[in-house]
């Protein structure tokens, strides 16, 4: 119970992140960069105040943590150009198919296939996508290149969280999201300046904005959902995590006015029924060893 009530506070944490990304007015890979370097600034001496130990932190657990880092900033970065580009509905449900690739890549390492309550549950959630993308057809030209973005961050995200779920059954939680965040902070600054995208902050408001994102969404969000991982299977917390888009779209109606359509609507109904088909039965089968035992010792997302 206490990692689906991680999940759900990271889920709702992580929910306001476009609404947080059109507040701050600046470029995607600027906003990410600042979400990530607040965060770490805030994630380390945190890890010191707690005194968390090194125990499990191997030289290669630590590039691999690294390694998961660069898809998040990949993942955060590409999503933060798509929600400045189309609608913060739309991007957060295109950016949710990170399911597909999580259950291919455990494939991948495990040479088995996750449940077929798993994919019973990622059909209606792709049905739900569909609905919501075929109700957006008339943008479907001049949003394109943003919704591509929306598809390739799933991608990175469904790496990150692989490799998450790896190492969290050797690794301390603090640790780990400290880890990750800052090599995450590092690639979005390699990425800024190397595309000459402007660090400067427009205003206040921008920097409660920017604030909003470090510590809101990135400490608290990816907190509550690197606990659950380490609690839950990763294909399972995959198909729990598409409730966020569900919400995010009802922030971005009530904040910026980005009304659904029956079509969308009945396509986040079907994300939560995913959500609830996935879900119903982990309450009282919470540990994911049959999953992660499967996976060799590698450096996990």
């Amino acid at each position: 119970m206490a990692a689906l009530l991680a999940l759900a506070g990271g889920v709702l944490a992580i929910a306001w992140s476009a609404i947080f990304v059109r507040w701050a007015k600046m470029p995607g890979i600027s906003s990410a960069f600042y979400r990530t370097a607040l965060a770490s600034v805030v994630l380390w001496p945190l890890v010191l105040l707690l005194r968390r130990g090194r125990g499990g932190l191997t030289r290669r657990t630590f590039w691999v943590a690294g390694l998961g880092g660069v898809f998040f900033a990949g993942d955060v970065g590409l999503w933060n150009i798509a929600v400045l580009h189309t609608s913060a509905g739309n991007a957060t449900f295109l950016s949710n198919c990170a399911p597909v690739f999580v259950g291919l890549f455990t494939w991948a390492l495990t040479k088995r296939l996750p449940s077929q309550r798993f994919w019973m549950a990622l059909a209606v959630a792709l049905a739900g996508t569909g609905l919501i993308v075929l109700a957006d057809l008339r943008h479907a030209l001049t949003r394109s290149g943003a919704d591509a973005l929306a598809v390739v961050a799933a991608i990175c995200f469904a790496a990150f969280l692989v490799i998450t779920g790896l190492l969290r059954d050797r690794c301390d939680t603090a640790v780990l999201v400290a880890l990750s965040t800052t090599a995450s902070a590092v690639t979005l600054l390699v990425a800024a300046k190397s595309a000459h995208f402007s660090l400067a902050v427009p205003d206040a408001q921008s920097w409660w904005a920017l604030v909003g994102l470090g510590l809101v969404c990135q400490v608290g969000g990816y907190f509550g959902l690197t606990y659950a991982l380490g609690h839950l299977p990763t294909t399972v917390t995959s198909i729990l995590f598409l409730t966020v888009a569900p919400l995010t779209a009802v922030f971005a109606w009530l904040i910026f006015g980005e009304r659904m359509g029956p079509l969308e609507i009945a396509g986040g109904l079907m994300l939560l029924l995913a959500a609830w088909i996935v879900g119903r039965r982990e309450k009282t089968k919470m540990r994911p060893e049959t999953e992660v035992a499967a996976i060799p010792p590698v450096a996990q997302i």
